[in-house]
């Protein structure tokens, strides 16, 4: 491929790169609302992301109500990262760090949008709705 070829192509190659990072999130996004539906959490929780500045180094999902121990019965510190970054990539301002949702609210806050933004991209859905990951199936339930 040449050098001035990929200069002409860099808009649609960036398209297509945040057209694809879009259907990530949205399938893993996906897959985190069918964990919370199938273990039915439900309540408000505050999803804090890393922020140096406050001194916080690792992302967390902390229950506003209820047990905090069912929330880390059902995401490890990696799923929280994950969905950090999934969050930081999808967040309209940069400066937001801390989301505060009700759980069952998960998919209308989160998967919704990604869908929506995949449609008007044009993007065609083969499915109706992210299917669970064979990660979470494997698991067995919650």
């Amino acid at each position: 491929m040449k050098f001035l070829h990929l200069l002409h192509q860099r808009d649609a190659l960036l398209r297509q790169a945040r057209l694809a990072n879009l259907a990530y999130a949205y399938q893993r996004l996906g897959d985190f609302a069918h964990r919370i539906t199938r273990a039915r959490l439900h309540g408000p929780v505050q999803l804090s992301l890393t922020d140096t500045d406050h001194d916080r180094l690792w992302p967390s999902l902390t229950a506003q109500e209820g047990n905090q121990s069912v929330i880390e019965e059902h995401f490890t510190d990696e799923d929280l990262v994950e969905l950090a970054d999934l969050v930081t990539f999808l967040r309209d301002d940069a400066h937001t760090t801390e989301f505060n949702f009700r759980l069952e609210e998960f998919t209308a806050r989160f998967v919704e949008p990604v869908r929506a933004e995949l449609a008007r991209a044009g993007v065609v859905l083969n499915f109706a709705s992210p299917a669970p990951s064979p990660e979470d199936s494997s698991r067995g339930p919650l």
